[in-house]
């Protein structure tokens, strides 16, 4: 393992300067002499003998354990382990309103995909401060997110907004290939249908005079000690995302194409062992994770589920529980964590656009009494008259002799007058049963004796 390895090369580089230092001679002076000596040996080891550092042969990827759903409260999870590389990938499903805001050159936009790569020193066994993301992990995160990206679902089909954070727990080499794979996993632990899953691979090469040599999954070491640290991530079918850094003025088109091949053949490998633990996204998402449920409604009522200042909006969310975000075209989207929630915001954005329909019979509340008759909530924020002649099948000399504010009461619609009210009755319906005794009262109340 790389730690030991360190230990037997740092051993015998100190047998060497105390061998120098014994006989007078400035040990400081061939340090940088052990360096290049430390690359040439591997480099050539590379190119005669075809094996690497670890013993691998240039093709062979080191041994891979993929585990998905290992933190329960999280929505997905993942820990994706290469050789000594290692990723605690975690996935968080939000609604549009936890969607990023960015203010980018060509103007605002708004994404529901971030994805958060974070390199802490332990995970090279080194002890350091813990601050904000630096340029390396916000490249790393992007080349990541590049990868990933084209293979998400649309809007219309999961409409969620989200987030990936990669925690490297270990590292020896393409870690960020090893954050594709596990945020992968992680999105698919979630329940995001991905159209693919997605794996990453990092080539190296050894190039000198005498010939070279594409390496497939390098080590650190090998990313130091070589010449090009080649990043290619995708699915079975291509390429989604590539990288190349090169420490050599060029590369030819044959060492490009075979390391393309070689990646291509990398990845299937990659993709294989994590169908081992998941081959796609989960039939639904966490129990944890908000539900969203959908709905329409015509344009011209979006601001009648507002409300004036968004009062009634609020009012739905502080009843429900549930988060609601509107669309100008119509479109609701409700986030609940229970069936509950959702439901009860549904039915209160049901009653404010539902169309009163003509002769049926609704339950509703009386809002306000007056000399003329009472005003009665009857459908979401639909009021109503019940016009005092319709109150009671007998003469009615004051409203409140039959109703008062806040009695629930069963009445039927009549009709609409010029200005769109629904006119209501509560003599034709029977106030136990919410039976209409229409044919038994008579549609019309009958007048009193004139005097």
């Amino acid at each position: 393992v790389k730690q030991e390895r360190y230990k037997k090369v740092g051993a015998a580089k100190e047998a060497v300067l105390a061998g120098l230092a014994a006989e007078g001679l400035n040990a400081d002076a061939a340090k940088p002499m052990l360096k290049e000596l430390e690359a040439d040996v591997v480099r050539s080891a590379v190119l005669d003998t075809g094996l690497r550092i670890d013993g691998r042969d240039l093709k062979t990827v080191r041994p891979i354990v993929s585990e998905v759903g290992i933190l329960p409260r999280a929505h997905g999870s993942a820990l994706f382990t290469r050789g000594e590389t290692q990723a605690l990938v975690v996935a968080t499903l939000g609604t549009a309103q936890d969607e990023q805001v960015i203010d980018a050159l060509e103007g605002e936009y708004r994404t529901n995909f971030m994805l958060h790569y974070n390199f802490p020193p332990y995970s090279v066994g080194e002890c350091g401060r813990m601050g904000s993301p630096g340029r390396r992990e916000i490249g790393h995160g992007k080349l990541a997110w590049r990868a990933v990206h084209p293979l998400l679902p649309g809007k219309d089909a999961f409409p969620y907004t989200m987030r990936i954070v990669s925690e490297i727990t270990e590292s020896n080499g393409s870690s960020s290939m090893a954050t594709v794979c596990g945020t992968s996993l992680a999105l698919m632990d979630a329940g995001v249908p991905l159209r693919r899953p997605v794996a990453g691979i990092a080539m190296g090469l050894i190039k000198e005079d005498r010939g070279f040599a594409v390496l497939s999954d390098i080590l650190g070491d090998e990313d130091h000690l070589g010449d090009m640290d080649f990043k290619v991530a995708g699915t079975e079918l291509g390429v989604t995302s590539l990288q190349m850094d090169i420490k050599i003025t060029s590369i030819t088109p044959e060492i490009m194409k075979i390391a393309l091949e070689q990646a291509r053949e990398g990845r299937l490998h990659i993709l294989g062992e994590m169908a081992k633990a998941l081959t796609e996204g989960r039939a639904d998402v966490s129990a944890s994770a908000p539900k969203i449920t959908t709905i329409s409604v015509p344009k011209e009522k979006i601001r009648d589920v507002i409300g004036q200042g968004g009062k009634v909006i609020r009012e739905i969310v502080e009843y429900s529980g549930a988060k609601i975000d509107i669309n100008d075209d119509g479109t609701i989207m409700i986030a609940a964590t229970s069936e509950d929630q959702a439901a009860k915001a549904i039915e209160r954005i049901r009653g404010i656009v539902a169309e009163p329909e003509l002769g049926a019979i609704y339950t509703g509340k009386v809002v306000k009494t007056a000399d003329f008759g009472a005003f009665v909530n009857f459908l979401g924020a639909r009021d109503g008259l019940v016009h005092i002649s319709e109150l009671s099948q007998g003469r009615v000399a004051k409203t409140t002799d039959v109703v008062n504010q806040g009695d629930v009461v069963k009445v039927k619609v009549l009709g609409f007058d010029d200005r769109g009210k629904v006119k209501l009755s509560m003599r034709v319906v029977d106030q136990e049963t919410g039976a209409d005794i229409t044919e038994t009262v008579g549609a019309k109340p009958g007048r009193p004796p004139a005097r």
